[in-house]
């Protein structure tokens, strides 16, 4: 019998061990290793080329094939990176390190929200998803808050110790993912084609195809999508830039770990506070939580960091506030039998809006 409770406080956990590391700040570590910002530019690069190239792949992989396999295979390509990262010895296979832990995001950005929503659907549960992604971001903001502050303790053990310990706690997540059930819903390639067994190839262009055309259709889906993206790319690119910004203002060294943690709960207090504003409208909550980030960035510009807090408290609480609400929208328009594809477009459209305003970001942020 199929354990809803347990399914979903699996998915919890796992969520939870996938985003404590102690390697968040991977770029200091880099950094004081001896690598130039410059290289450590072109690692970042790597990166989001990476993840742009197989954001939709891992998607269309995870509705042919199944959601807990991809989220296993994505804890797989992080391990691989950590142990890339601890033998590395230039910036060719930092680089590479980087590439796996791009595709594990790739692999477990639509495939958790995925099962989690067809699990509910299966015990006619799917009201509560709204709930699920609200907690989903508390815990994503509250560890990675909990992987910045721990920065000190990375640097008194040393890259290596920090990254042997990020691949036991992989290990132990892929336990708890092979205790989640796969729900079989979604499963229409080998259900209704026959041919799928011989032909692999056809499966994953039939569910490709068929996305797209969902999206042909609803329009309304892309365009939540997009506005969506905006507000979480301009927050993403805040807090980037603060964590250069604060020291600049005078924050003390020993105060700037805190300083983050405090933004990342403004994303908790907005996950949490949007659950109370069920009967708000979408577009005048966009509305909202657009000029809320936009101050948040002006606010940057202060020179005061006690402000420029505040500034990204604010862009965090408007992006998560309205990640949940977007997030449980587009699931009910989304057919199970693409899921994961078209959460995965939504990564996609992410990543093309941050190629476009990161440069402008950069003159915007060094130069205002």
């Amino acid at each position: 019998m199929f354990q809803i409770k347990k399914q979903i406080n699996r998915l919890y956990l796992s969520s939870a061990l996938e985003n404590l590391s102690l390697t968040a700040a991977w770029v200091a570590l880099a950094a004081a290793r001896g690598y130039s910002l410059l290289e450590i530019g072109f690692a970042e690069t790597v990166f989001h080329i990476t993840s742009l190239i197989f954001e939709i792949p891992s998607g269309v992989l995870a509705d042919v094939f199944g959601r807990k396999k991809m989220l296993i295979v994505s804890s797989i390509m992080q391990m691989i990176g950590n142990i890339i990262m601890i033998c590395s010895c230039n910036l060719f296979m930092i680089c590479m390190s980087l590439g796996f832990h791009a595709l594990s995001y790739n692999f477990s950005s639509g495939s958790g929200d995925a099962l989690a929503y067809d699990s509910l659907k299966t015990v006619s549960q799917e009201k509560y998803y709204e709930k699920y992604v609200s907690n989903q971001v508390i815990l994503y903001r509250f560890c990675n808050g909990l992987s910045t502050l721990s920065v000190g303790f990375s640097f008194l053990i040393g890259y290596k110790a920090a990254y042997s310990i990020d691949i036991l706690i992989v290990v132990l997540q892929m336990g708890v993912l092979k205790k989640l059930s796969e729900v079989k819903e979604y499963t229409y390639n080998r259900q209704r084609d026959r041919n799928v067994i011989c032909s692999i190839g056809k499966a994953f262009a039939d569910c490709f195809m068929t996305s797209l055309a969902f999206l042909k259709k609803e329009t309304k889906a892309m365009v939540f999508m997009f506005c969506n993206s905006f507000v979480g790319a301009v927050d993403i690119l805040l807090l980037f830039f603060l964590q250069a910004k604060l020291p600049e203002a005078n924050m003390p060294d020993w105060a700037l770990g805190f300083a983050l943690f405090v933004m990342e709960l403004g994303g908790i207090f907005g996950a949490k506070i949007i659950l109370k504003w069920k009967k708000v409208r979408y577009w005048y909550l966009f509305t909202v939580t657009a000029l809320l980030v936009l101050s948040g960035v002006l606010l940057e510009h202060s020179g005061i960091y006690l402000i420029m807090t505040a500034g990204g408290f604010l862009a965090a609480l408007s992006d998560d506030a309205l990640q949940v609400r977007t997030n449980a929208i587009l699931q009910e328009m989304f057919p199970s039998e693409q899921r994961a594809t078209l959460i995965s477009m939504e990564s996609f459209t992410f990543s093309i809006i941050m190629i476009v305003l990161s440069p402008l970001a950069g003159i915007l942020f060094a130069y205002w």
